[in-house]
């Protein structure tokens, strides 16, 4: 028995004492009940999706990996299906793995024809096999499926071995509209949905109502079936009472259908005289765009033909100053100028390669590139022969009064030829291959000019320094620096022996007067080639250059060298080629200057490392000067052999003065090596006192002193007539004193040095000398502190024999009170005649005598004390006696 009770859009089945509602409201606590609600919630409610069906399944031959397949609708409209894989993680938490749109669902196959099985195939871009633990929510979800399909997707979804959804669609196409109707309420009905709250209530309060009938299944069953009988029985009797009604609507909707098949007819007869009138505008529109496309047509070769013979037309002036290429005159120049850039202009045209087949086309192409290939010989040709002239051009007789030395200036030459630059860009532009030789031409005539030019300049240079003729001029050049090595040695302000020698100033004045001769002549000239011949660089590339060229130049240049002074290697660049071409006798001819500036002086190399090293510095920071200057180039390697010169004179100065031999005749005083250096220092601190670097004289400096005090150290093996200690005394004193006076921070170390040399061999000859006077009572002493030093007990030393204190009153009878006093005077007449009297060391060392002999004899009674205790024994002479000797000796030699 079966009694089913309608309540609110919901159905109540009662059965055998079981109470369903959709999906089961008695088994809410269920597991199946709880998935539901935890996908819901968890899951499809926060996307805003509505879950109408789910089923666990795994994959075929896998059950280890259990899923949950989802079936879902958009909770808004449209209304869109999806079906979603839900995998469940450890921690009991659903995540979605995989979401397909249903429409994308192919195939469902069952695989339930001839038996029932566990086992259904969903195919999308591939086939996912899958297997359900119940056959009954197996079919539930494909039920589910087909609804779907007929409803949001036209029956797109092909289901096979489904017999239960075929006999459905089989069923549904024959019904009338009536089941038609009922199916769509039962569809609606199929949706699941969970019960309104006001639904929930209404059950709850029917289960109240009846809850003593609620335990006996079979009674509440009957009441529920008396009420249902109930209401078919007022339902029989509304449909009774309002059969009248029917009637009346059924009549007015026979007279609508008659409307309607009369609205058809009319309508009907519309179309058919509308028909032809499509047709006649189809063809009006078909006219149209054909027309549309004719006249697109006309435009556009219009366009294309005003095009071609607006771009490809050269005006006769034009075509008649290339054809004759005058270029006499300043204006002819400009025409032939514009013409030039209106012949580019035609031929830098971008055409379609179609177009060069046309006759006309062809026939103007051929006539420009004739123009151009005549105008190119005719304008290379007159430019060479510019080139020629004023490469042969005769250099002027030098009528420079001597007081002035002017470099030649090529100012004119390049105004000649700068109209035509204009010209050599659109040659460049044009032809590279016929440009690339001018360059060339250019620097071959010119460098003769520029030969004959230099070559007389720096020839008038020499002369006015030297103030001679030009055979002395020669004989001075050509004379070795060894056999001018008299005036090595002369004191810089000494005019002895130097009447022919220019003085000290002149050197530099000269250099860098000729060194700022040559800036402009270089600068403008490389300015006007880079103008000229294109071979400028952009801003860019220069700094690109100069970071590479200040790198390659610290890694082969020492820190001292200036940042112009960069390797050759580093400019190797079109412009520095021309000009290295064109300045071919430029280096030669400064570097034979630089010798004779080298050889006019004995410290001409000085003289000349200054110069160079100011000259560069002052033309690296002028506005005028160029970053890449070719000069600078060629002083930087000037600068190079100006140090390499400077060193391989410091180098033979050391030798000269490590190689000195001291006569054996010598009885004291400044040696020549001191002096020398004296006199380079003082030379050389006059002319680097406004010099910017210092680097290359402190280095020299460093190594003159080192020689120097080698070769002072070097009188320790010679056989003077005189203390070797006295001699060395004296001139490292010397040396102290005249470094203190200079103060130059390179040599603090070797003045540090000279004191403590100075200090030892005055230590050394004073307790030379101070044995003298009291020779024996010191051999004495000396035997008694080895004696002890031996280990021989103090006060057994008076027991030995030559020691005894017999032995000791015998020598101390021998030095009274007066011998000591006329040993002093002695002493003190020695030192003061072998001493030389500049330095005034007399002082100093006899005052370190007094120390010393009051030392010594402080030691001599410690030592009687000692050694001779009880004795009695003492010097005839007392410390008063003592320092009234010294006193005496200072103040009558005064």
């Amino acid at each position: 028995m079966s009694t089913s009770v309608k309540i609110s859009g919901r159905s109540c089945h009662a059965a055998h004492g079981t109470v369903t509602t959709g999906r089961t409201i008695w088994c809410l606590g269920t597991t199946m009940a709880s998935l539901w609600s935890s996908l819901e919630r968890d899951v499809f409610n926060p996307q805003k999706k509505r879950l109408l069906e789910n089923i666990r399944v795994w994959k075929t031959g896998k059950k280890k990996k259990m899923s949950i397949l989802c079936v879902v609708v958009d909770a808004f409209r449209p209304m869109q299906p999806f079906l979603v894989k839900v995998k469940v993680d450890r921690g009991e938490q659903y995540k979605i793995a995989y979401k397909w749109p249903l429409a994308e669902l192919k195939l469902v196959d069952g695989k339930t024809l001839n038996q029932a099985s566990l086992d259904f195939d969903l195919q999308f871009d591939k086939v996912y096999k899958w297997t359900t633990s119940s056959f009954d929510e197996k079919k539930t979800f494909i039920r589910c499926l087909w609804k779907l399909n007929h409803r949001f997707l036209a029956s797109s979804i092909t289901f096979v071995n489904v017999p239960s959804c075929a006999a459905e669609g089989r069923q549904r196409s024959q019904e009338d509209r009536k089941d038609t109707a009922e199916m769509e309420s039962q569809e609606e009905l199929t949706v699941y949905q969970e019960m309104t709250p006001k639904e929930a209530a209404d059950v709850l309060k029917l289960m109240e109502e009846y809850e003593p009938l609620v335990n006996n299944s079979v009674a509440f069953a009957e009441q529920l079936s008396n009420d249902l009988q109930v209401l078919d029985e007022a339902n029989l009797r509304a449909i009774i009472s309002s059969e009248k009604q029917v009637t009346q609507l059924m009549g007015s909707i026979d007279e609508a259908l008659v409307e309607v098949d009369r609205m058809e007819e009319t309508l009907q007869i519309y179309d058919e005289l509308l028909g032809s009138v499509k047709q006649q505008m189809d063809h009006i529109h078909r006219e149209n765009s054909l027309l549309h496309h004719v006249i697109s047509n006309k435009t556009r070769l219009m366009d294309e033909i005003l095009f071609l013979t607006t771009h490809l037309d050269l005006g006769k002036e034009h075509c008649d100053a290339l054809s004759q290429a005058d270029l006499s005159s300043p204006s002819r120049v400009k025409a032939c100028i514009a013409a030039a850039e209106a012949l580019s202009a035609c031929m830098n045209i971008l055409i379609q390669p179609g177009y060069r087949k046309l006759q006309a086309v062809a026939e103007q192409l051929i006539m420009f590139e004739t123009l151009k290939q005549n105008f190119e010989n005719s304008f290379i040709g007159h430019i060479t022969n510019i080139f020629e002239l004023q490469g042969n051009a005769q250099v002027p007789a030098l009528g420079q009064p001597i007081d002035k030395l002017s470099a030649p200036s090529h100012g004119l030459h390049h105004e000649e030829l700068v109209p035509y630059t204009p010209l050599m860009a659109w040659l460049k532009s044009t032809n590279p291959v016929l440009f690339c030789d001018l360059p060339k031409i250019y620097a071959q005539n010119l460098s003769r000019l520029y030969d004959r030019e230099i070559k007389a300049f720096f020839e008038h240079a020499k002369t006015f320094l030297l103030g001679r003729r030009k055979g002395s001029l020669q004989e001075s050049a050509e004379k070795p620096m060894g056999s001018r090595q008299w005036c090595r040695w002369s004191l810089p302000g000494s005019r002895e022996g130097l009447q022919d020698t220019p003085d000290k100033g002149n050197v530099v004045r000269m250099l860098e007067q000729v060194l700022r001769e040559l800036q402009p002549l270089c600068t403008a000239e490389q300015q006007f080639i880079e103008e000229f011949f294109q071979l400028s660089r952009d801003a860019a590339d220069l700094q690109v250059l100069e970071a590479s060229a200040s790198k390659e130049a610290e890694s082969t240049a020492s820190p001292e060298d200036p940042p112009c002074a960069k390797p050759r290697s580093q400019l190797e660049e079109p412009t520095t080629h021309l000009l290295c071409e064109i300045f071919s006798c430029l280096e030669p001819e400064l570097r034979g200057f630089v010798d004779v500036c080298n050889k006019v002086h004995p410290f001409g190399c000085l003289q000349v490392l200054v110069a160079l090293n100011d000259s560069i510095f002052e033309m690296w920071g002028s506005s005028s000067a160029l970053p890449s200057s070719f000069l600078n180039t060629v002083l930087g390697n000037m600068l190079l052999l100006a140090k390499s010169s400077f060193n391989k004179y410091i180098g033979s100065l050391c030798k000269e003065i490590e190689e000195a031999k001291v006569p054996s005749k010598m009885k004291g005083g400044i040696l020549p090596a001191v002096i020398h250096f004296e006199e380079f220092v003082n030379f050389s601190e006059e002319v680097f006192r406004t010099a910017r670097r210092r680097g290359e004289l402190d280095k020299a400096h460093l190594r003159l002193a080192s020689s120097v005090f080698s070769s002072i150290n070097s009188l320790s093996s010679a056989n003077l007539k005189v203390n070797t200690d006295m001699v060395m005394m004296e001139n490292f004193y010397h040396i102290h004193c005249f470094l203190c006076q200079k103060k130059i921070h390179c040599l603090e170390a070797k003045k540090i040095e000279a004191k403590q040399r100075y200090s030892e061999h005055m230590e050394k000859y004073v307790i030379k000398y101070l044995g003298q006077p009291l020779e024996k009572l010191n051999h004495f002493f000396e035997g008694v502190k080895a004696r002890v030093a031996q280990g021989v007990k103090e006060e057994e030393v008076s027991f030995q024999l030559a020691y005894s204190k017999q032995e000791l009153r015998k020598v101390i009878e021998k030095y009274p009170g007066k011998e000591v006093k006329r040993a002093l005077e002695n002493l003190y007449r020695k030192i003061h005649k072998y001493l030389s009297p500049e330095e005034n060391l007399l002082p100093v060392v006899w005052h370190a005598m007094e120390q010393e002999f009051i030392r010594q004899y402080q030691e001599f009674e410690d030592l009687i004390q000692r050694c001779y205790m009880g004795s009695g024994i003492a010097m005839e002479f007392t410390m008063e006696d003592l320092l009234s000797y010294f006193n005496s000796i200072t103040l009558s030699n005064m």
